[in-house]
């Protein structure tokens, strides 16, 4: 038996500047994350499998409006918001994955029954939807995902006639907000190139089995039909007994193109590298040659974790059990 299990998580990456929040919104989200993490925690302390574990944690993080995955997600160029998630078992490299679902309350719940009940991976759109209700995944209400806080995020995009990655319109929303409240202001609008917002886990259970998931309701004012990292197997999500397990998060075209999250696990696995200069040489070296921004969470077999970012901050934590959940955001 392992005695090395742990959890990690992450909300999302970006210019997340302490001059941005307040201390009590700093406080929330340090909240959320010790609330998550220790969930999860608890999953693996019961003996639970490190599937059932990031299963759990993207589970809860969906549920958090603070993040934009499920309850909180942006909203597409049409007004309207489009889930994708993935998972992957690292005991088997079986995975599942959805995206483009607007009415499925859990989409990383519907990845797992992808894994767990079909011979395909991915699912898209109607055919995603048809498959989750086919195996008693719950439905909402496409209102249920909407925010006030992120239908501002939208109107200011929009009015722009842009795309505004997650946190970047967050942060706009929330100073418009004090602002009305004749509340001073920290700064002006963050570049909208430098946030970035999805969520996701890896784990190492008790039985040395990793396992990954990755959920987002992608870009703000993003085009209708639009597809990022998260749900694509390699790029923003993968795991693998015999190297790690990975969850990225950030500028999802880059992250596609460099397979980045398998680009870890290979250079484990080809290089012979360890997984904490596996990660930072992903991030910190060949994401920024295409101007990838963002980061990534991974453990390995052994228990070790990676955190690295390449942006100014990073939701995230890790809570190994019997000992005290981290949570950290910035630098």
């Amino acid at each position: 038996m392992n005695t090395n299990a742990v959890i990690a998580i992450h909300g999302g990456a970006g210019t997340i500047l302490r001059a941005s929040l307040s201390a009590s919104a700093e406080a929330d989200y340090h909240a959320a994350l010790h609330a998550v993490l220790t969930a999860g925690q608890r999953v693996l302390a019961e003996g639970g499998s490190a599937l059932d574990a990031v299963s759990e944690a993207v589970r809860l993080l969906e549920d958090c409006p603070l993040f934009n995955a499920g309850h909180g997600a942006v909203y597409t160029a049409a007004g309207t918001h489009e889930l994708d998630a993935a998972i992957m078992d690292g005991s088997t490299l079986e995975a599942g994955a959805v995206c483009c679902v607007k009415r499925v309350r859990n989409p990383v719940l519907a990845a797992r029954r992808v894994l767990e009940c079909s011979e395909h991976v991915l699912f898209t759109g109607e055919g995603a939807e048809s498959f989750a209700a086919a195996h008693g995944v719950e439905f909402v209400e496409p209102a249920y995902f909407g925010t006030q806080a992120r239908h501002r995020q939208w109107l200011l995009a929009r009015d722009q006639q842009r795309a505004m990655l997650d946190h970047d319109g967050a942060s706009f929303a929330f100073s418009s907000s004090a602002a009305d409240a004749g509340e001073p202001t920290p700064h002006e609008p963050i570049d909208p190139n430098r946030k970035f917002g999805t969520v996701g886990a890896v784990a190492l259970d008790a039985h040395g089995h990793v396992a990954a998931a990755t959920s987002t309701g992608g870009i703000t004012n993003k085009q209708v039909g639009r597809v990022g990292d998260a749900p694509l197997i390699g790029a923003g999500c993968y795991a693998d007994d015999a190297t790690c397990a990975v969850s990225t998060t950030g500028s999802g075209e880059m992250f596609m193109r460099m397979v980045a999250a398998y680009d870890v696990a290979a250079q484990m696995a080809y290089r012979n590298v360890s997984l904490q200069e596996a990660a930072h040489d992903v991030v910190m070296n060949r994401l920024p040659k295409i101007d990838g921004r963002g980061g990534l969470i991974a453990v390995d077999a052994r228990g070790n974790i990676a955190l690295p970012f390449n942006t100014e901050g990073m939701y995230r934590g890790f809570a190994h059990v019997g000992a005290t959940p981290v949570t950290a955001i910035y630098r």
